[in-house]
């Protein structure tokens, strides 16, 4: 409760006062009886009533989210040119009288939800982008009366800066900024751009005629039944398309991944072929090193030859040796008499193999050399 208030309140009831004693003292003066003093009785609490309700019309109290606008009567241009601040001030009595204006922040919606807008019903802005698509807009204005600029407000527009002003500015506005996009780009693409240049394009607005835009909020951007379903039947065919482009990449990865597992087989087999080669190389190098190395052992001791050759013939076979100088070996004669084919015949009765005085010296085979052939 300010000093305003307060002193508004003792006024009324002095003026209660004054009523009482006027209404006392015409009721004794109708029964005849006499009232002492009645003028001072009713005089002194009209003048203290009419000095406190002067004194009181002249005190403004002005809110700290408020300004104050003083029409003068007294004035040149009938308004004081600064508008009043926040606390306790005095203006003339019954002279001027002080219209005070919100300077805090206001929201205007426009939509097409129930109960959301001060407009009863569907408040949405239709618009026509620039490819013919009708378009309705969900919007809502954020704004405040610039405290430097209350008195011009007051002057232009007095209370009716929401309706003439804001409102009728937003709805244009949003209307000549959205026929500059196709319906595409204001859904999706360029949005934010159509946000923007609404924005800027108000806030040059509001401030032209004392009003500071603090923001703007598109909400919604609807379509006719028509659109709509025309807009889900190709979204339907484009996620089909990407669902389509998706399985022929999923074919081609499997595909490249067969080939690579084919041609990681081809590379093993190549490098296991390789391999091999390597390793017939290694082994033939080999064993020519060990032929080498054969052949000189051979050259200096030729008779290692004979006695490898002999170290490998079977225990059970019965030879004869020739001179060293001859490839050739003859098997030994037949000493055990062969088997009986008749079981009724008489066993032969073995004879003593005769024992050589000396040992039998070995069978030289005949050397063969072949005649020249004469020269012509």
């Amino acid at each position: 409760m300010n000093i305003v208030t307060l002193l508004a309140g003792v006024v009324a009831l002095l003026w209660v006062l004054v009523i009482g004693a006027v209404v006392l003292v015409v009721i004794r003066s109708t029964r005849g009886q006499r009232v002492g003093n009645a003028g001072l009785v009713i005089g002194i609490p009209i003048i203290l009533a009419l000095v406190l309700t002067a004194f009181n019309a002249g005190l403004v109290f002005i809110q700290p989210d408020e300004r104050g606008v003083v029409v003068s009567a007294v004035a040149q241009k009938g308004y004081r040119e600064l508008a009043l601040m926040p606390g306790l001030h005095w203006i003339i009595p019954f002279a001027e009288n002080v219209i005070t204006y919100s300077i805090s922040k206001q929201t205007y919606t426009m939509t097409s939800a129930a109960g959301e807008g001060p407009v009863k019903g569907d408040d949405s802005v239709p618009a026509r982008t620039s490819d013919g698509q009708l378009v309705n807009i969900d919007a809502s204005v954020i704004y405040s009366i610039n405290p430097d600029q209350v008195v011009n407000v007051h002057i232009n527009w007095q209370n009716r800066y929401t309706d003439d002003l804001v409102r009728a500015q937003a709805r244009g506005i949003i209307r000549d900024t959205v026929s500059q996009y196709n319906v595409e780009e204001a859904v999706t693409t360029k949005r934010l751009a159509l946000t923007a240049t609404i924005h800027d394009t108000m806030m040059k607005k509001l401030s032209d005629n004392g009003l500071i835009l603090v923001d703007f909020v598109l909400r919604n951007i609807s379509f006719s039944p028509e659109y709509a379903a025309s807009v889900e039947q190709k979204q339907i065919a484009e996620q089909q398309a990407q669902q389509a482009k998706f399985v022929v990449e999923q074919k081609k990865q499997e595909a490249e991944q067969a080939r690579q597992v084919a041609q990681g087989r081809a590379d093993a087999v190549v490098i296991q072929a390789q391999g091999d080669a390597k390793a017939r190389v290694v082994n033939a190098q080999a064993e020519a090193q060990a032929l080498n190395l054969i052949a000189v052992a051979l050259k200096d001791q030729p008779d290692l030859l004979i006695y490898q050759y002999i170290s490998k013939l079977s225990p059970n076979i019965q030879a004869m040796l020739l001179p060293s100088n001859s490839p050739f070996i003859f098997p030994l004669p037949q000493l055990t008499p062969p088997p009986s084919t008749s079981q009724n015949q008489p066993a032969a009765t073995p004879q003593p193999t005769p024992v050589p005085t000396q040992a039998p010296s070995p069978t030289v085979a005949p050397t063969l050399t072949p005649t020249p052939t004469p020269k012509p």
